[in-house]
C-alpha cells in the first residue's frame, strides 16, 4: 500500500477473500436430484407396500372373525378349509412334534400341543376329513406295497396310526397321490386360499401350512396358516422359504 509524504497509508487496503464473481443458478441440477431421489424410493419402496398395508390392517382376531364369516358362506372347499385353518390359528398350541400314543379314528394330540402337519390335520379334521385314517387306510390298502410307496425314512417296519399322518413327508406322498398338484410358484396369486403348500427350509427339513386371505382380504394377496415352532400364527411368509410342493383340494379318495 502507498504511503503518503507525511508517512501514513493514503488509502486503506481491503484485507480478505477475494470478490467472486456471481455464478449462475443452475435452475435444473437440484430438481433433477430430487426426481431421482423420489424415484429410487418408489422403486425401491415398492415391495414394502403390501407389508405395510397388512401391517395397519392386522392380523387380528377381529379381521379373523370376519374373513371366516365370509369363506365359511362360500361354496368352495378351499375356502371352507380356509375357515378352519383361521379359526385354529386362535389356539394357544405349544410345538411339540414328539410321539404320541393316540386314538383311532379320529386320534389327536392334547388340544395345547402340536407340530406343523397337526395344522392341517386338524384344520381338514373340521371340515370333516381324518386323514389319521385316510394315510393310514392308503399304506395298508395292499401290504407291503402300499407302505413301501411312503417314505421310509424312520425304520418303521410297518404303518403306525400314531404318527404317520403327522409326518410331512407322509403327507406330501399322500397329497401327490390323492390331491390336485400345482405348480409351485412365488407369485402369490397363483395360491387359492385352502391350497396346501410344503416348503424346502435346507437340511432336507420340511415344513407344510395352510394358504388363507391376508387381513386386507384382496384376491392375490394370501398369507399362511402354520406352526413353525411359535404356535399356530396366521402370518404374510410363503415367500419366505423355497416352494417345493402345492396342492389343491379336495381330495380324489379312488384309487
Amino acid at each position: 500500500m502507498p504511503r503518503s509524504k507525511s508517512g501514513f497509508y493514503s488509502t486503506i487496503e481491503y484485507i480478505g477473500p477475494r470478490p467472486q464473481k456471481p455464478k449462475r443458478r443452475n435452475f435444473f441440477g437440484g430438481w433433477v436430484i430430487i426426481v431421482i431421489a423420489l424415484g429410487m424410493g418408489f422403486w425401491f419402496g415398492r415391495p414394502l407396500v403390501p407389508f405395510l398395508r397388512a401391517t395397519q390392517v392386522g392380523g387380528s382376531t377381529e379381521r379373523a372373525d370376519l374373513l371366516v364369516s365370509t369363506l365359511k358362506a362360500s361354496k368352495s372347499f378351499g375356502d371352507k378349509l380356509a375357515a378352519a385353518a383361521l379359526e385354529h390359528s386362535a389356539t394357544p398350541v405349544s410345538f411339540d412334534s414328539s410321539y404320541y400314543k393316540i386314538a383311532y379314528p379320529n386320534g389327536d394330540l392334547p388340544a395345547n400341543k402340536g407340530a406343523a402337519a397337526d395344522v392341517v390335520i386338524r384344520s381338514l379334521r373340521a371340515v370333516g376329513i381324518d386323514l389319521q385314517v385316510l394315510v393310514h387306510e392308503d399304506m395298508t390298502e395292499n401290504l407291503p406295497e402300499s407302505f413301501r410307496r411312503y417314505p421310509q425314512l424312520w425304520g418303521a417296519l410297518s404303518p403306525d396310526t400314531n404318527i404317520d399322518h403327522r409326518r410331512v413327508a407322509n403327507l406330501q406322498r399322500f397329497f401327490e397321490r390323492k390331491s390336485q398338484t400345482v405348480l409351485a410358484s412365488r407369485d402369490p396369486a397363483d395360491y387359492l386360499p385352502g391350497d396346501i403348500v410344503i416348503w424346502e427350509l435346507g437340511n432336507a427339513e420340511q415344513h407344510i401350512g395352510i394358504i388363507v386371505p391376508s387381513p386386507a382380504g384382496q384376491a392375490g394377496d394370501v398369507w399362511v396358516v402354520h406352526n413353525m415352532g411359535a404356535g399356530v400364527k396366521w402370518e404374510n411368509i410363503l415367500s419366505d422359504y423355497p416352494v417345493q410342493h402345492h396342492f389343491r383340494l379336495p381330495l380324489n379318495t379312488g384309487n
